[in-house]
């Protein structure tokens, strides 16, 4: 079961506007990855499902996290189906985010009042996930779509919270073109949690990232 409600996802997402995204199949990598971005000043974090027993190493890193880091909130990524979904739900996933949209997980989710973020690519996707109850919708691919179609999205509809995913940097320019044109929040894989961080295990290095990260992107929303 959830720890934390959707309401108080939601406003993690809004105050600290950072979702780190990650996924590997050590857990005590894992474990390193998720310690470093909370010393960092990240609140929420993203492991996605992508491999093979990917939801025991959720298991394992949630009740770590429940442990040893107070306040942090765990969510899942890459889920394609409503079992999916349930079966996180039932490893204690605070948060649900999928690369696209479908009915089934989000009556799912519903159902136990956890927050989902589906993956959506225009605003006819975007109106219909709102009608069934999404806070934040997911921009992805983000890199496809870019911050002018936010721009058009928040028009129309300046009530809509958007999160890209996918084309998200942590450099100035990159961030400002996203949060001037309205995002909620921004999802970071790769570019924030690289390969060579993971593998010289330079989590001092990840900790000061996520931190520069954080307050450029607090700087940015002043």
């Amino acid at each position: 079961m959830a720890k934390y409600s959707r309401l108080e996802v939601v406003n993690t997402m809004i105050n600290t506007g950072l979702v780190p995204l990650f996924y590997h199949h050590d857990i005590e990598i894992s474990k390193q990855v998720i310690r470093a971005c909370y010393e960092g000043g990240a609140r929420l974090l993203e492991f996605t499902n992508r491999g093979d027993f990917a939801h025991e190493v959720f298991a394992e890193l949630n009740k770590y996290t429940l442990e040893n880091l107070p306040g942090m909130i765990l969510g899942i990524g890459s889920v394609t189906d409503a079992g999916s979904a349930s079966l996180y739900m039932q490893l204690g996933a605070n948060f649900i985010v999928t690369p696209v949209f479908r009915e089934d997980i989000a009556i799912a989710c519903n159902r136990k009042k956890v927050l989902w973020s589906p993956g959506c690519g225009s605003l006819t996707e975007i109106a219909k996930a709102e009608e069934l109850g999404c806070e934040i919708v997911k921009l992805f691919p983000g890199g496809i779509y870019g911050p002018n179609f936010v721009k058009a999205i928040k028009g129309p509809q300046p009530w809509t919270m958007i999160m890209p995913t996918g084309g998200v940097s942590p450099d100035r320019e990159n961030l400002e073109a996203w949060f001037h044109s309205g995002v909620t929040c921004v999802g970071i894989g790769s570019k924030l949690i690289s390969k060579e961080v993971i593998e010289s295990q330079n989590f001092d290095l990840l900790k000061t990232k996520v931190k520069n990260v954080i307050e450029l992107i607090q700087e940015i929303k002043k």
